[in-house]
């Protein structure tokens, strides 16, 4: 009953579940993907100066799968967090996993990965602005199966 009460006030209110405050997926599309990236073996690395491994990989197949073109900044992982927090990227990448202590203040992915190391298990994510949930859940049906390709590229 009370989700059919929540149900009938967003209809009449007009509202559209999930949304973009800032219209992330819609400036993407066709656009720009601006995304951060921090080193990280074996997530992340530069090679010949620019954004490489197989997480840089699955960004540029996003924004390939988009019609997007990517536009990298490279820097700290406190750097990069603070700018996407201030939603001056769409996404970062850096070996991220599900305890990051930026998870209060960004959105994640569900983990697209989970891994076992040293019997703990790593829950691996990708850090995107938050409140950003059309785009989160655009993201997230992308990485849906990219899990095994990943892990074959670590070697894990």
């Amino acid at each position: 009953m009370r989700e059919c009460l929540i149900a009938g006030v967003c209809l009449m209110a007009g509202c559209h579940f999930p949304d973009d405050p800032d219209g992330t997926l819609d400036r993407v599309q066709n656009g720009r993907l601006r995304a951060g990236f921090s080193a990280r073996e074996p997530w992340t690395r530069l090679a010949d100066g620019k954004p490489a491994g197989p997480e840089a990989r699955l960004v540029e197949d996003f924004a390939t799968e988009l019609n997007a073109q990517v536009d990298w900044v490279t820097g700290s992982e406190t750097d990069l967090m603070t700018a996407l927090e201030r939603r001056d990227l769409d996404l970062v990448v850096g070996g991220f996993t599900k305890d990051t202590p930026w998870k209060d203040r960004v959105g994640l992915t569900e983990p697209y990965l989970e891994l076992e190391v040293n019997g703990q298990t790593e829950k691996h994510i990708i850090a995107v602005a938050p409140g950003e949930n059309r785009w989160l859940l655009r993201l997230e049906k992308f990485l849906t199966d990219k899990g095994a390709r990943v892990r074959r590229e670590v070697g894990r």
